[in-house]
């Protein structure tokens, strides 16, 4: 090989694995090739019927990785990481799948706008505090614009009551990249927090997480579960999707501790005994295009 063609094929190789912004039809946003690759493979292989348990099982063994989103500083972008998920991004990113799969829509502009819609609060973005960041607010707004349905009965096993109390972000701010810097913006957190705060919801407690014949009576393969915990300041731990297996329900989620997106070898209920600070459950199902 020449020198000069050695030379090009570099270049092109690393502009492949930099990150890089484009102005696609729905705006800015930050992604590498290899994510719309990914994307428009899905999308061309799934049709309205595909699962959403079937595009999550695609992510099994992507890498666990933190604060994907942090990549543009205060400068808020959407941002499309395929590679790399935590818990929140999967969930996100194969709900957005499911979502453009059901109503037919097959192009990666497509896509980027279903993921805005779900990331963000009314589906705009307006910096950093539009993006919801706490799970029990994403649950109201995406239920506002019918994305979602909160499942909360039959009672039982819906016969807890979470009162949300929410302040970690503005109780934090020095944890938070964007928060660190732009202090000023800490406020306007403040604020979203106490509008959440005192709403009440009702869960599955995690004492009735073995009882497989009341969990079939509202949850389903590809159910959004979203663990809550009583750590001051917090409203959810954890998240994933509803995975049923011959020995009851187990979660298939972007995993901290296993680093990486796995269906979860030990049941829901073990799995939540685990942690003394998860108190239970909550279900959110993604909505048909003709609901």
């Amino acid at each position: 090989m020449s020198n000069e063609k050695y030379k090009i094929n570099k270049v092109c190789a690393c502009f492949l694995l930099l990150a890089s912004c484009f102005l696609s039809a729905s705006g800015q946003v930050t992604y590498q090739t290899d994510d719309s690759v990914t994307v428009c493979r899905l999308l061309k292989q799934a049709t309205p019927q595909t699962t959403t348990l079937w595009l999550a099982r695609q992510f099994l063994g992507v890498p666990y990785v933190a604060h994907t989103l942090e990549v543009n500083g205060a400068d808020e972008q959407l941002v499309v990481n395929t590679r790399q998920l935590d818990c929140t991004t999967l969930v996100e990113t194969v709900a957005a799948l499911k979502l453009c799969a059901q109503q037919d829509k097959r192009t990666w502009d497509d896509f980027v706008t279903m993921l805005r819609k779900l990331r963000y609060r009314g589906g705009r973005i307006d910096g950093y505090p539009s993006r919801l960041h706490y799970f029990s607010d994403w649950i109201r707004d995406k239920e506002q614009m019918q994305l979602v349905s909160n499942i909360d009965s039959p009672n039982p096993p819906f016969t807890a009551v979470q009162t949300l109390s929410v302040s970690w972000m503005s109780d934090h701010p020095m944890s938070y990249q964007v928060l660190k810097a732009r202090p000023g913006l800490v406020p306007q957190i403040r604020q979203q927090e106490q509008a959440l705060s005192g709403h009440k919801v009702r869960y599955i407690p995690k004492r009735l997480l073995n009882n497989n014949k009341l969990l079939r009576q509202c949850v389903r393969d590809g159910d959004i579960i979203v663990i809550l915990t009583n750590k001051r300041g917090l409203d959810t731990a954890h998240l994933g999707f509803a995975s049923w297996h011959g020995d009851g329900l187990h979660l298939l989620n972007a995993s901290q501790l296993r680093k990486k997106v796995v269906d979860e070898p030990m049941t829901l209920s073990q799995y939540v005994r685990q942690h003394p600070t998860f108190t239970g459950i909550r279900v959110v199902r993604l909505l048909s295009a003709n609901q």
